[in-house]
């Protein structure tokens, strides 16, 4: 079936247009991945509902997105703190999801996303607008992991490749095809994103860079925006791997995983695992 909702996986500290001091504050209004968001959502008018519920410094997060898309001429944004269950089934809560044109999950712990929001009442009306309906749904750092059906909740980057380093868990299902792992490069996750990959090789594993994310049309067209990279693992042709037989703390080994390694207007069809890259005259254009 056809999806008609857009997601939009972003690997953290996107900008957001705090640095009064940089050259041209005017790219971010005009190509910061905040705008993106914007724009997908239909303008400055539509309603932007920010969920901090990773966060441990909700207020701060709050407060940042509000100037951040302030800053972006919109004039209805709503933060919703959920800390609990019983505040994700309020009445108010409810409604609010259901009037948004852009609910964005926030960075943090992904775990806390899916513990506390995992089969509300809200998480099944995302579940189902975003099938029905054009609504976009975002997802920064923890936020963005989180839209995976098996999703990476924790594990130690400088142990991975070792069985079991990598701790996974059920995520929100955006995502069914895709295991995705934020802040990428920065915090040298490759071994981390390969591990989870080995153990759920009919996946698809995204390292999505800090200020990059992918905008995902119909579950399968992404497109990369933002400044960085995106890395995407295909073990589809794996001729070797042998993750389910080893036992724990074991050294792992994998053969023929296909790497690719997108940047800004690079895209990728989930569905046939197809790279479509931007032509090279193309990429010094503005």
């Amino acid at each position: 079936m056809d999806f008609k909702g857009i997601l939009i996986p972003i690997g953290g500290n996107e900008d957001k247009g705090a640095d009064d001091s940089q050259v041209n504050p005017m790219v971010f209004v005009r190509k910061g991945i905040l705008s993106r968001v914007v724009q997908e959502s239909g303008g400055s008018t539509a309603k932007i509902v920010v969920i901090t519920t990773a966060s441990q410094i909700p207020e701060e997060v709050g407060e940042n997105y509000t100037r951040a898309f302030t800053k972006l001429g919109c004039q209805n944004i709503q933060i919703l703190d959920i800390r609990d269950r019983a505040q994700a089934e309020t009445p108010e809560t409810i409604q609010h999801i259901r009037e948004a044109d852009c609910v964005m999950f926030s960075g943090g712990d992904q775990s806390r996303i899916v513990h506390i929001l995992g089969n509300s009442t809200i998480h099944q009306i995302l579940l189902d607008r975003y099938k029905n309906d054009p609504i976009v749904i975002a997802g920064t750092s923890a936020g963005a992991m989180a839209m995976s059906s098996e999703m990476i909740s924790g594990g130690s980057s400088t142990e991975a490749l070792y069985k079991d380093s990598v701790n996974m868990r059920e995520g929100m299902g955006f995502l069914p095809e895709l295991i995705i792992d934020s802040h990428f490069n920065r915090r040298g996750r490759f071994g981390r994103l390969a591990e989870a990959v080995a153990m759920h090789p009919h996946l698809l594993g995204v390292g999505l860079s800090e200020d990059t994310g992918m905008i995902i049309r119909n579950q399968n067209e992404a497109k990369v925006i933002g400044s960085g990279m995106i890395i995407i693992f295909d073990p589809g042709n794996l001729t070797h791997n042998n993750a389910k037989i080893l036992p724990t703390g074991t050294p792992m080994t994998m053969a023929n995983l296909t790497v690719h390694v997108l940047a800004k207007s690079d895209s990728f069809s989930i569905k046939t695992r197809q790279v479509t890259a931007l032509p090279i005259e193309s990429e010094f254009e503005e």
